[in-house]
Parts: C-alpha cells; sequence; structure tokens
C-alpha cells in the first residue's frame, strides 16, 4: 500500500453515517449521510464523483472479547464478528450492516474492521476488571473502553512522550475520558458498553444497579426497555427534559433551571472524573479536550477547568474562547490541548498498515 492508494472510510453510527476518502494520508472528500443511505452505497459515492476506492476501512464500536487489532474482513472474520454483537447491541447491527452493504457494492475491494476496543485493550488488570464473579469475568463482562480511534487520534498529534499524565477528555453527545501514559491507555471511564462512565447527551453514564432494578419492579420492564431508557431518555435530556444539545442548553440555562442543572451536572460529573483518573496517573501533567464539545464548547472547557485549579489546571481566558491549540496560559505546571479529533485518518492508516502486512504493536 503506498501513499496514493485510496481509502474509503465509513464510520456508522446507529443511524448517521461519517464518510471520508483518505488519499496520500489527507481528505478528499468528506460528508455525513444517513446509514440507510449505503443501500446503494456505490450510488451514493457517484453522485459525488468518487470513483471505486483501492480499500475501504470502518469504525466498528466494539470487537469483544477477542479482536483486540485492526481486522481483514474475510467473510470467515466477518460471520465472527456477529458474537460481539450482544457486548454492544445498539451499535454494532447498524455497523455491521453498512459493512455488508460495502461487500456488496465493492466485492472486489479490500475492507478493514478497526475497533474503538482496541486502544484500550491492554488496560491493567486494576483497571480492566469489574467488581463480579470470575465466571462473568472469563465470559468477556469487563471494562473495554471506547473512543479509541479518537484517542490514537490525540497521540499521534502529541506523541506518546509528551503524554505521560494526560487525561484525554472525548466530549461530544457520546463522551468520555481515558487516562493516558506513555500513549497507552492506563484506564478509562465507559466499561463493557458505550454507556458507562460521563453522562452523555442521552446516554446515562454510571448508575447505580439497585436503580435499574427498582424501574424493572415498578414499571415492570424487560432489558430492552431499560437499554432504551439508559441510551436514549436520560443523560442531558432526561435532566433538562427538553433537548440533549448542549449548545441550546448552555443558551437557555440562564432562563431555565433545568437547562441549568443539566449544564452543571454535565460539567461537575467530568471534573470529577478528571480527578480520579488523576489518581490513576499520579499526578496531571496534561489535559486535552476532543470530540465535538470538547474542541467547541469554550464554556464547557472553562467550566471544568475552573473546579481542577487544585490540580494545576488553569486556563487563558482569550485563548479558550479562540479554540486555540493551547489554552492555558504560559508557565502552567498542567497543559491544557483542544484537538479536532480526525478518526477517519486513523481508520486510513490502520487499512494500510492492516493490508501491508503490518504487525499490530503489543505494548
Amino acid at each position: 500500500m503506498g501513499l496514493d492508494v485510496r481509502v474509503l472510510c465509513l464510520n456508522a453510527g446507529s443511524s448517521s453515517l461519517k464518510v471520508a476518502l483518505i488519499e496520500g494520508g489527507s481528505a478528499t472528500a468528506r460528508f455525513g449521510a444517513d446509514v440507510a443511505a449505503t443501500r446503494d452505497l456505490r450510488g451514493l459515492l457517484e453522485l459525488r464523483g468518487i470513483a471505486p476506492p483501492d480499500a475501504i476501512g470502518h469504525r466498528l464500536v466494539h470487537g469483544g472479547p477477542d479482536q483486540t487489532a485492526p481486522l481483514r474482513l474475510t467473510a470467515d472474520a466477518r460471520a465472527r464478528l456477529d458474537r460481539a454483537i450482544p457486548f454492544a447491541p445498539l451499535h454494532l447491527p447498524a455497523e455491521l450492516d453498512v459493512v455488508d452493504a460495502a461487500a456488496r457494492a465493492y466485492p472486489d475491494v479490500p475492507q478493514v474492521a478497526c475497533f474503538d476496543t482496541a486502544f484500550h485493550a491492554r488496560l491493567p488488570d486494576v483497571a480492566r476488571r469489574l467488581p463480579i464473579d470470575g465466571w462473568a469475568d472469563e465470559a468477556g463482562v469487563r471494562r473495554y473502553g471506547f473512543h479509541g480511534l479518537s484517542y490514537e487520534y490525540v497521540v499521534s498529534r502529541l506523541g506518546g512522550e509528551a503524554l505521560d499524565q494526560a487525561v484525554i477528555a472525548h466530549l461530544g453527545s457520546g463522551a468520555s475520558m481515558a487516562a493516558v501514559h506513555g500513549g497507552r491507555s492506563i484506564d478509562t471511564t465507559m466499561g463493557m458498553s458505550p454507556t458507562g462512565g460521563l453522562m452523555m447527551g442521552t446516554r446515562t453514564g454510571d448508575l447505580d444497579p439497585g436503580v435499574l432494578v427498582y424501574l424493572m419492579d415498578a414499571k415492570k420492564w424487560g432489558a430492552r426497555d431499560v437499554e432504551h431508557f439508559v441510551n436514549h431518555e436520560c443523560g442531558l435530556l432526561g435532566v433538562s427534559g427538553t433537548t440533549a444539545d448542549m449548545e441550546k442548553l448552555l443558551a437557555t440555562r440562564d432562563q431555565d433551571p433545568q437547562a441549568r442543572l443539566a449544564v452543571d451536572l454535565f460539567v461537575y460529573t467530568a471534573a470529577k472524573i478528571v480527578g480520579a483518573l488523576a489518581v490513576a496517573l499520579g499526578g496531571l501533567r496534561t489535559l486535552v479536550f476532543t470530540g465535538g464539545m470538547g474542541a467547541h464548547s469554550a464554556a464547557i472547557r472553562a467550566g471544568i477547568a475552573s473546579r481542577l485549579a487544585f490540580l494545576g489546571v488553569t486556563l487563558d481566558a482569550t485563548r479558550n474562547l479562540a479554540h486555540a491549540a493551547v489554552i492555558s496560559p504560559p508557565g502552567a505546571s498542567c497543559m491544557v490541548h483542544v484537538i479536532e479529533t480526525d478518526e477517519e485518518t486513523v481508520i486510513a492508516h490502520h487499512v494500510e498498515r492492516c493490508l501491508a502486512g503490518a504487525a499490530w504493536p503489543s505494548s
């Protein structure tokens, strides 16, 4: 695979799709679409003047217990991925539908799956293990971590050597954080599924299991009812009662007490988690904001930072409002970065390495 390879990157959510064509390490086309549009993927690309690619890369949210590296998608490999669906039933079915649609549209083009869980595959046992019985751990019930492709991009931008006591905060409608030492994940907020950890747009984040037992008894809910509730009716939407859109909540918080509570709860929880991850790292020297909200909301960054002064986190207000690359003042003990993430560039890199036969790093 050379620098002139054309990699079509398909980054699917549960209903939306981000498409990018990466050539020579740069995007020559980017656009969004509905996942349903991949039923005619070739037609979708031809309408935009995009010729058949040399290779296709997919972001898959979960690889299950065994898949810890990018995977060339042979027929057998694709069939094995169905076994991972129970670990991410909200995301994987739609993502695998996109894989199948791409195979139908371009049957002779090689495809590679890139997993959001892979970045966290070598978590220490104390971070990986959940406080549950051993049989469940052996069945794959463990902390996996997500947003791995975004974290990889940040590490590639700043360099692993610069990230020895670093917290990377990927803040968007889905939100998580990772404690990174030497460029490697040593702890992270999301657990077995992308529902855990930090409060999100419509997802609960971490929740007392007793809440779910109570609701199942009181509402006579089954598993699918609980899944819908914790993934679609909670978070910013559930607390505000109006919207999961942080920009709208920030605009109305002075008039709407519930909007203010939703914003305050998000900021408070995020700051508390940074503090917890600083314990895992033995200190905090770098804080990175990324993701849609992390890269674009000066108010959220300022709110989180204001609670972390005891860890040396301070912001230059002018730089923060300008979304500068570095928003901490000169000489600060904790350097604070703002980075626009680019998962598709990471996908293209993994596709090239995988098809060239390069080994996945083991340490």
